[in-house]
Order: C-alpha cells, then sequence, then structure tokens
C-alpha cells in the first residue's frame, strides 16, 4: 500500500472509516465476527488509518476499535484517528461544544474507551461558533503536549478556520466530504489552502454513501439509516442522480474496474495529500476499495468525470 502525508503523519493511500461498523448505516446488520474480520483484513492490506469518533454508536465505535484492534496486539500497525466536538443528545442529534474543559474531557474518556496512552490524529468534528476557534484549538494543543495526541486536525471547517487554528498549532488535517458528486471543497477554496500549506485532506464519503458504487437502491434504506433523512435519499433524487452512476458505470467498464473504484481513483487524483477514507462493514467491499490505488486514470479519463452532471440535492 502507498503512503501519503497529512502533513508530517504518514498513512495509508487508503483509510478506512469505521463508522458504518456501528452506526448510521444499517448497524443492526453488523456482524461482529465479519467486522473483526474487515479490520483486521485492513491491517493486512496495508491500511493504517482508521478513522472513527466519540459520537459514532455514540461511544461503540471507539470501543470496538479497541477491542478488534489494540487489545488484539494490532496497536503498533495503525494511525487511529478520533474526535470530539459533537455531544450526543440521542442516537441521531448533537451539539456542538468546543469548550476547553469539554476538549480534555473528551480526550481523556476517548483514551480510555481505545484503550490507548495516545491518540495519533485528534480532530476537531464540528467547529462550535461559541467559543472561538483559538480558544478550543489551544486546549487541543496541549493534549499534545501533555503526551495525549500526536497531531491534530479539523473537520468540516473553512479556509478562515484553518488559518486561524494554525496560527496557533499546525493543522495536520482536514476531514470533509469530497466525491465524485460532493465538490463544495474545491469550490470553497478549503482543498487549495490544504494543498498550499502541506495539510493532509481526508475525504469522507468518497462513494456517495454507497451511491456511486451502483449497488444502492432506495428500498434498501431503511427508516433506521442515517440516509433516509439526507435530501440525496429521497426516491425522486435518486432517480435523477441515477444518471451519474450510469456515466460512472461506463468509465468503469472500460478501464476493467468497478465504479468503487473508478469514484476512488478520482479521488486520489485530486492530490498527492488527499486520503478517501470509505467506509465498510464488510471484507468484500474493503477489498474492492483498496484495489483502487493500482488504477490510474488518464487525462481523459479524468476530464470526463469532471463533466458529470451535479447531484440534483444538497448533500445536507
Amino acid at each position: 500500500m502507498p503512503e501519503r502525508s497529512l502533513r508530517d503523519l504518514p498513512v495509508s493511500a487508503i483509510g478506512l472509516g469505521c463508522m458504518p461498523m456501528s452506526w448510521a448505516y444499517r448497524s443492526a446488520d453488523a456482524d461482529p465476527i465479519e467486522v473483526r474480520a474487515t479490520l483486521h483484513r485492513a491491517v493486512e492490506l496495508g491500511v493504517t488509518l482508521l478513522d472513527t469518533a466519540d459520537v459514532y454508536g455514540p461511544y461503540t465505535n471507539e470501543e470496538l476499535i479497541g477491542a478488534c484492534i489494540v487489545r488484539e496486539g494490532l496497536r503498533d500497525r495503525v494511525v487511529i484517528a478520533t474526535k470530539c466536538g459533537l455531544v450526543p443528545a440521542d442516537a441521531t442529534s448533537y451539539r456542538r461544544d468546543g469548550s476547553p474543559a469539554y476538549v480534555r474531557a473528551a480526550c481523556d474518556a476517548s483514551l480510555a474507551r481505545l484503550g490507548v496512552d495516545e491518540i495519533d490524529l485528534y480532530q476537531l468534528h464540528r467547529v462550535d461558533p461559541q467559543v472561538p476557534i483559538e480558544e478550543t484549538w489551544g486546549a487541543m494543543s496541549e493534549l499534545v503536549q501533555a503526551g495525549k495526541v500526536r497531531y491534530l486536525g479539523l473537520s468540516e471547517t473553512t479556509t478562515d478556520e484553518i488559518i486561524a487554528a494554525d496560527s496557533v498549532h499546525p493543522v495536520s488535517s482536514v476531514q470533509s466530504e469530497l466525491s465524485l458528486w460532493t465538490s463544495e471543497n474545491v469550490d470553497s477554496g478549503v482543498l487549495d489552502l490544504c494543498r498550499d500549506r502541506g495539510i493532509g485532506f481526508l475525504a469522507y464519503c468518497p462513494l456517495g454513501r454507497g451511491f456511486l458504487t451502483g449497488h444502492l437502491t432506495s428500498d434498501a434504506i431503511e427508516a433506521d439509516d442515517y440516509r433516509s433523512a439526507n435530501p440525496r435519499f429521497t426516491p425522486e433524487a435518486m432517480a435523477a442522480n441515477q444518471v451519474i452512476v450510469d456515466e460512472v458505470r461506463a468509465i468503469a467498464h472500460r478501464l476493467q474496474a468497478t465504479p468503487a473504484q473508478v469514484a476512488l481513483a478520482w479521488v486520489l487524483a485530486q492530490g498527492d495529500r488527499v486520503v478517501p477514507i470509505p467506509g465498510t462493514k464488510r471484507r468484500r467491499w474493503l477489498e474492492e476499495n483498496v484495489a483502487s490505488v493500482r488504477l490510474r486514470l488518464s487525462s481523459a479519463d479524468l476530464a470526463e468525470l469532471a463533466a458529470l452532471p451535479k447531484s440534483v440535492a444538497p448533500r445536507y
């Protein structure tokens, strides 16, 4: 597996989003044996970056990583990335908290659930509009000084917030959505700023929450699935956006690849510090995703993909 750098932190070119293993997408279907096997297979394939968060579950996703990775002797083979900043109110809603006291308490709780002495990459899940970013980031930088955290990252943020945080302590990564049907971070200048400063970009939902794989149908989205309340996953929006999948599938057929691999290869082509973190709870999809690092898109392929229509619905 080739490596990429989140500023000074080397990670595998493709990471693993662990959220679906216990939250959001039909988590009741998660087979604990298959989930454990998927995590172990990821390590075997050279995937080093595992992305989780305290709010996933809530809390159970970090516990899962602790049980299947840390306590099974694989800690030194992975980079564990987790997040703070969202406080769960119930299973589907949360509030933001960027206060220094919360940050310190959240970090200690994550360390305990993961069963580690140090978190490799600690990310602010969302900026709290009630707390200056410099104040939150200052508290997070103190965690680095205390030896509880190695590197710091932001998630779903703006260029101004990145610059402000970076003036306090180096921002190693910015995590946000990036895929063939989501380009807001290109349009807003966030991706360009990351390139200019050498900041890594963690692309979540690089497969469009499963839509770009071509396997997802509207009748497969049940009421307890996070996507059921997302405007892009109404039956009408999915039908209108099917043209995107059809065109990606045609390109994949020509390249003897899968639509998922084409979608991930496109994300990888957006910069040498861009790291997609597709989520899955099954080895089958993990192996397909990892194989995308071997797919090279030509300039003509990239131009064809750039010309794809945009989604008829917003991402939130």
